[in-house]
């Protein structure tokens, strides 16, 4: 492993995991990732590598046929698979939020029926939150479920389903209205089984399509349609309505990790591409390495994708230890995403009019790091979050 973005304490089991992941991307994942993104194509023999090496059930408990890994474990394994292609990662990522609600949350029932098949990526999932006018408040959720005999019907319309086509089931917020006063008592998480694909996947649910986007390529991005889709109750996270808000964010807190671990993985690529081409490329009769306006660029870019990574591992390890970590997932999502497109411009800059062609893999690294400044939550949600939190830390006693 490389200098940069060292992870201490790590145990040998880890360390065996992060070291075929990081085998497995540099063989099977970087070769071939311009050549998908490019071709908008997705990456069905890396996500069947992906599954024979058990990545899809990495946090999934033994017992249900997964390795039983930590948060820590996973997000160090998304920065390595970010760092060959994010896109790869945003599979992994929304089906990871659904297995772990599921595990968090879920009635036995439930755990039995979906973990297993998760685990070796049978099923595939999708998680469901945002609608079209929807934005960051989610309480103003508008898709509802209205119960029928031993049933749900739900309607409305949803944005930004990462692996909406490719999944199999999805994790759906919907309002159910059980007349409490605060707005986001009243919504409640559904697993929704599907078949794969576009157009009517399931009686009166349609994926319309895959979105078109400037990066994130390959992993499909939908809409999701519901008209009187027809949901068991049983079928409600938990058994229990009105909860569904607090299941989410829980999922979304750990999903704060994972961009975060994104963002360090593609920070710690544009580093790599940017010192070694500086290395490689002469003005004035020598390597721009060595002249210190080059210099100072790789140091202040090395900089910011180690303080990125230490303050994901420290967000990760306190989710581990069980104890509330939105503070630290926010800062560290926050900070990792800002710094990524930091790093990535220079890298950028670095390769000159090089950097702007298509043959060079700082291209694509240049379109994708936008994502993560508003995936899991924009920065200004980010900034929100750690200032309300701060205030509850700190607040001045009388």
């Amino acid at each position: 492993m490389a200098r940069l973005a060292r992870t201490e304490g790590l145990s040998e089991v880890q360390q065996e995991i992060l070291a075929a992941v990081h085998a497995f991307v540099d063989k099977e994942i970087i070769p071939v990732a311009n050549e998908l993104e490019h071709a908008d194509e997705y990456p069905a023999e890396i996500v069947k590598g992906m599954a024979e090496m058990g990545l899809f059930g990495l946090m999934i408990p033994e017992e249900y046929g997964g390795i039983g890994e930590s948060l820590l474990t996973y997000a160090l394994v998304v920065e390595e698979i970010a760092r060959g292609w994010m896109s790869v990662s945003g599979i992994l990522n929304t089906h990871f939020i659904v297995a772990y609600m599921i595990k968090q949350h879920g009635t036995e029932e439930q755990q039995a029926h979906f973990l297993p098949r998760m685990a070796e990526g049978a099923v595939r999932a999708a998680f469901s939150m945002s609608e079209p006018a929807l934005g960051s408040d989610v309480a103003a959720i508008k898709t509802k479920a209205v119960r029928d005999g031993a049933d749900y019907l739900i309607t409305g319309q949803k944005m930004w389903l990462t692996n909406g086509g490719t999944s199999s089931l999805v994790a759906l917020l919907a309002r159910t209205d059980e007349g409490q006063e605060a707005p986001h008592r009243n919504l409640t998480a559904f697993l929704i089984e599907k078949e794969p694909g576009f157009g009517q996947v399931a009686p009166g649910l349609t994926v319309p399509g895959k979105i078109a986007k400037m990066g994130y390529k390959g992993v499909d991005t939908t809409e999701l349609i519901l008209d009187n889709v027809r949901v068991p109750a049983d079928r409600v996270l938990g058994g229990v309505t009105g909860r569904g808000f607090a299941h989410m964010m829980d999922g979304v807190e750990v999903g704060r990790v994972n961009v975060a671990a994104r963002a360090c993985g593609i920070a710690l690529r544009a580093f790599e591409l940017g010192i070694a081409y500086a290395q490689q490329r002469h003005t004035f009769g020598k390597p721009i390495a060595q002249h210190q306006a080059i210099q100072f660029k790789l140091a202040e870019m090395a900089v910011k994708v180690e303080a990125a990574h230490q303050m994901m591992v420290r967000a990760a390890r306190v989710k581990d230890a069980g104890r509330r970590n939105d503070l630290e997932a926010g800062m560290a999502k926050y900070l990792a995403a800002e710094y990524c497109k930091e790093v990535v411009e220079d890298s950028f800059r670095i390769h000159g009019g090089y950097g702007y062609s298509k043959e060079y893999e700082i291209e694509r690294l240049y379109r994708e790091a936008p994502m993560l400044l508003i995936g899991e939550g924009t920065a200004e949600i980010q900034k929100m979050i750690v200032g309300r939190r701060l205030l509850e830390e700190y607040k001045l006693r009388s």
